[in-house]
């Protein structure tokens, strides 16, 4: 999570407009056919798929604290706080089909994504190279990647949004499906379209689906200041950023630029600044008995082009360290300690340009009594990038009363590390792959959680014509074996008119 600032009117502009006439053209088609649909069937009696308009608005508020920021070549802080609103309007366009539209966004800051330029107290510049004023003077503090910076790209707004259509059957034995999505941050867009369809038989107690999405992302990539200015000044030490601040070696020493011991990042831009992602899901759902329910879950998954993050950096263990700011910071520069120097990157991460994932997924949900049902998840995850993962959730629903149902929940999540992965200062500057980002590494986590809901099957309660039909509000602790934790608040409330 480590994120950015949405400029949304230059990010649609960068954006093939031949992708927007073609999702343009799927939903009018989508919106022709329910209209004829409802002429052919007018005067003959169905139950609606969707009674009413229904509005959903979802909030939560994210927090997290470690030691492994990724931006910062996996040490320093990873402080980050999001909080994220939703609106979601389901609209029956007759008595088959269901118009949904969704909104959001997610507005955080990062203390680690803010080190993409820990300089920027110092320089003025919100990315280093792109000011001409970006100079440091001489004995400043360099930042450190424990102290959040002032930079731009220490807080960011993504913004997403999805319309999805569904058109059932007369006999409601066949569903089909078609969505297009849209999101962006101030370094990143997505555009995605997809479509599926779901057949129930057997009384409707089985179910099969099969759903495609594609995801067409584009970088607007930012890089990490040192690097990105060491290129725009021609890889001369004397000029542009660095003219005017001392570089000091290992043991605090000012170097000399024009030596043989210098500072030589082996990093170059990025070449291919797309992310594109191809999905197909198929699922199985079976009512065992009228107390048991089984579902079986795949996807194949395939992903292509620019998968790394370019402001994540990497460190070698075989180059000499270099620094800017204070020396009395070096010796306990992987420490919180360390308040007053910045080691600067010898590269970004670089990782392999295709990916291949295969996440299987088991649920069993048991119903007990009139008071308490069971719920249970089983999911395998594999990649060939040397990813293997396995999750449980356990989940208690108990009805107290009539309206309130109250769920503990719990999460276990254990996953080994990608072939290319290696802490802070342990890759060499000869492997062709890594990455120091501790989502990649191996761990477990646990996850507990307590939720609480109301419903109202009558919606009586009344607000601007919409009736109140349920309040959701749940708490989670997460808790991370490479000492990552974080705590979510969500709130959901939905209306029906």
């Amino acid at each position: 999570m480590e994120v950015r600032v949405v400029e949304v009117v230059a990010v649609i502009n960068q954006i093939d407009m031949r992708k927007y006439i073609a999702i343009g053209v799927l939903f009018l088609g989508a919106v022709v056919f329910a209209q004829e649909k409802s002429s052919e069937t007018a005067g003959v009696f169905k139950k609606r798929v969707l009674e009413s308009i229904e509005v959903d608005f979802l909030m939560s508020y994210y927090s997290q604290d470690g030691d492994h920021a990724s931006v910062t070549g996996g040490i320093g802080t990873e402080e980050l706080t999001d909080i994220t609103p939703t609106f979601i309007v389901s609209l029956p366009l007759n008595d088959d089909d269901v118009l949904t539209i969704e909104a959001g966004i997610s507005a955080y800051t990062s203390a680690s994504s803010g080190n993409l330029d820990p300089f920027d107290s110092l320089s003025g510049a919100s990315q280093g190279g792109d000011d001409d004023d970006d100079n440091f003077s001489i004995g400043s503090s360099g930042g450190s990647p424990w102290i959040e910076s002032s930079g731009a790209s220490n807080k960011d707004t993504w913004v997403n949004g999805n319309v999805s259509y569904a058109h059932s059957s007369d006999d409601r034995n066949s569903i089909w499906t078609a969505n297009v999505n849209f999101a962006a941050e101030y370094d990143y867009t997505s555009i995605g379209f997809g479509g599926g369809y779901t057949k129930l038989f057997n009384q409707k107690n089985t179910e099969l689906g099969i759903k495609g999405q594609v995801y067409l992302d584009t970088w607007q990539p930012r890089y990490p200041t040192e690097l990105d200015s060491y290129l725009e000044a021609g890889k001369d030490l004397n000029n542009g950023f660095f003219g005017g601040v001392d570089i000091l070696d290992e043991g605090g020493r000012a170097i000399d630029k024009n030596g043989f011991f210098v500072w030589k990042p082996i990093f170059e831009y990025m070449n291919d600044k797309s992310r594109n992602t191809y999905s197909i899901s198929l699922s199985f759902s079976q009512i065992l008995s009228k107390n048991a329910q089984f579902s079986l879950f795949l996807d194949v998954v395939q992903q292509s082009g620019w998968l790394s993050n370019p402001m994540q950096r990497v460190y070698f263990s075989d180059t000499q360290n270099y620094f800017i700011g204070e020396s009395e910071g070096i010796p306990v520069y992987d420490t919180r300690a360390n308040t007053s120097v910045f080691q600067l990157a010898d590269d970004i991460e670089k990782l392999p340009s295709t990916r291949f994932k295969i996440p299987i997924g088991i649920r069993f949900n048991y119903y007990i009594n009139e008071i308490t049902s069971l719920r249970t998840y089983y999911r395998y995850y594999y990649d060939d990038w040397g990813i293997e993962g396995h999750t449980v959730n356990f989940e208690l629903p108990i009805k107290i009363g009539g309206m309130f149902t109250v769920y503990p929940n719990y999460r276990y999540y254990k996953q080994t590390a990608v072939d290319y992965f290696a802490p802070f200062k342990e890759h060499f500057s000869t492997d062709e792959f890594y990455t120091s980002d501790y989502d990649l590494s191996g761990f477990d986590s646990h996850q507990f959680g307590l939720g609480i809901k109301y419903t109202d099957i009558l919606a009586k309660s009344k607000l601007y014509g919409f009736g109140l039909k349920t309040i959701d509000l749940r708490y989670s602790s997460y808790d991370r074996s490479d000492g990552l934790t974080a705590g979510i608040i969500s709130f959901g409330i939905k209306f029906v008119q």
